[in-house]
């Protein structure tokens, strides 16, 4: 038996993606797309302008928009609602549809850093999700979990090893974002062409905060925050798809370069280990030794677009630590793929 499940905002970047990657899952069914009110009763392939870079799934261009109304969807009863809506919008829908008994997976911000709800990164604290069973005090019949910063969720799966083998007391972030993590609409094309912005609103706020969370640990029910330095400067640069993010890591034992790689290459998430969820990646992070590597063109899709790839891994004397360049999809990694495997890991676990 396969899980029905929906698209909330199913015609940007993000829905885009998490219809690519549900079109043909072998758990879900994917039977139910919402977008704009204009667009209700259109069939999608009509509405859906589709650039991600694979084509769209013929079947799902029949699919009938339907309307984002959390009543209408509740009356269809879908086991998982995957929500790419935008953020203004997304707290109302996703709690109406929590209360009418309908799971969420979500990759809108709102929410992210309330107590009892499951920030997740599933090679990296799975054990997070116990948190859903405190969500019964809202009243809601549904569970609620969320999908990080697109690059947060980069950046904490390439620290969770090193975490893990050396501690880590200090990091410092700078990223180089693709236009892509803007939306379909978010940076005009005369404003990035030949240049770099070197602001994005709320983002190095959201990278400090969230990495501090998914690097917690649960304690009497509660997140206990990494006891970390975090500071992030982020920036928009040209490029479609994959955020690059070069990491400053102050560990607290001392450290060897090849150590460094061995862990981040040995590395699988000792909750999901086994499992066999079909969205994780074999290798969540993956090391190259060439001096000129990651790039976003060549390496964005590692892992079909799951994995991370680590390189330039050396030795940082001023911090005492290593140093090194880390890449993801962000609408793979960083979105709509972390939301597929949080529903995977959400079923085996048995909370639907």
């Amino acid at each position: 038996m396969k899980y029905r499940v929906c698209v909330l905002g199913a015609t940007g970047l993000v829905g885009q993606r998490f219809v690519s990657l549900l079109a043909r899952h072998p758990w879900f069914e994917l039977e139910i797309l919402t977008a704009s009110k204009k667009y209700v009763g259109m069939k999608y392939g009509e509405v859906v302008n589709w650039v991600v870079d694979n084509s769209m799934p013929e079947d799902v261009g029949e699919i009938e928009i339907s309307s984002v109304d959390p009543e209408v969807i509740a009356r269809e009863k879908p086991d998982i609602a995957f929500s790419a809506l935008p953020s203004d919008v997304a707290v109302e829908v996703e709690v109406e549809l929590l209360k009418r008994g309908i799971n969420v997976v979500s990759n809108a911000s709102p929410m992210r850093m309330e107590p009892d709800v499951p920030l997740l990164n599933p090679e990296v604290n799975a054990d997070h999700l116990e948190l859903v069973k405190q969500q019964v005090r809202r009243g809601w019949r549904g569970i609620l979990a969320k999908v990080p910063n697109c690059s947060t969720a980069i950046l904490t799966l390439a620290l969770k090893p090193i975490a893990d083998e050396f501690g880590i007391k200090r990091v410092i972030v700078s990223t180089m974002q693709s236009v892509s993590g803007a939306g379909f609409r978010g940076v005009p094309s005369v404003a990035i062409l030949d240049n770099v912005i070197p602001y994005i609103k709320g983002e190095e706020n959201k990278v400090e905060r969230e990495t501090l969370k998914i690097l917690g640990s649960v304690e009497e029910g509660k997140i206990r925050y990494a006891d970390i330095g975090v500071t992030a400067s982020c920036h928009r640069v040209m490029v479609l798809d994959g955020h690059l993010e070069a990491v400053f890591v102050e560990t607290s034992k001392k450290t060897a370069v090849e150590e460094v790689k061995e862990v981040l290459r040995e590395f699988r998430g000792n909750k999901i280990r086994g499992m066999n969820l079909p969205t994780a990646p074999s290798e969540p992070v993956v090391v190259k030794e060439e001096p000129d590597r990651p790039q976003p063109r060549l390496d964005r899709m590692a892992g079909r677009g799951m994995s991370v790839v680590v390189g330039r891994v050396r030795e940082d004397k001023v911090l005492g630590g290593v140093k090194f360049v880390v890449l993801g999809h962000n609408t793979v990694r960083g979105a709509a793929g972390t939301a597929v495997l949080i529903a995977e890991l959400i079923t085996r676990e048995g909370l639907i």
